[in-house]
């Protein structure tokens, strides 16, 4: 199943909270060689963890990580912003309606459909806290693998060549989006509506939940 979990309320599920910084460790750090910190207890964790991030993690039956990603609002820091402007001609992304994607992991051994269940859990939080689009910085072959769930994201910039070249790229997610990401995933768009709800209540809408980011936006003079 899947789970909304604000950074604050990880405490809360402490066996799902550290199979999933240990699966970050493993993806990011292990197999892909990335400068990331790894603690002594095999955790990778970065300061935008402490930013109090929305986590969408796939549990497994057994309460463990089966996979996640990190959302936060482009209005504060962010990866793109902070580490990545030289693939956006200098161009900061900031906006309260476009929120950043980062540290999508899969657990090693994950089943096959938890991917694109991640993505369609992202659709389902844009949709219900009117987001227009993710942007997020991801290697460049990965497009093709989007494309096959049924998203394909918009590249705004390139840097490098190969397997470890990375770009900048931006998403909206559609209706068409979502039936195509729901049949790979084989959730229904109301099963993760009921997940979406039973993690934050069934009236949740971007101007009545407590949302910790909203303080982040820019006010109206």
């Amino acid at each position: 199943m899947i789970r909304f979990i604000y950074a604050e309320d990880l405490h809360n599920f402490p066996l799902l909270a550290r199979t999933m910084f240990q699966d970050r460790a493993a993806q990011f750090k292990t197999r892909h060689d990335w400068d990331v910190t790894v603690d002594e207890d095999g955790l990778e964790r970065d300061q935008y963890d402490v930013e109090n991030p929305l986590y969408i993690i796939w549990q497994n039956p057994d309460g463990t990580h089966g996979g996640s990603l990190r959302l936060m609002p482009t209005v504060g820091k962010t990866m793109v912003n902070d580490h990545f402007l030289h693939l956006t001609d200098g161009v900061r992304i900031e906006s309260p309606l476009i929120w950043e994607c980062t540290r999508f992991c899969l657990a090693k051994g994950a089943r096959p459909g938890v991917a694109a269940a991640l993505m369609l859990a992202g659709g389902e939080v844009m949709k219900e806290f009117g987001i227009e689009h993710f942007v997020g910085v991801i290697f460049a072959h990965m497009v093709r693998v989007f494309r096959r769930i049924g998203s394909t994201p918009e590249v705004l910039g390139t840097d490098g060549t190969g397997k470890g070249a990375i770009s900048v790229a931006i998403w909206e997610f559609t209706e068409e989006n979502q039936r195509a990401v729901s049949k790979v995933a084989g959730v229904s768009p109301d099963l993760m509506k009921r997940w979406f709800e039973a993690s934050f209540g069934e009236t949740v809408r971007m101007d009545t939940m407590p949302n910790p980011f909203l303080a982040l936006a820019p006010q109206a003079a």
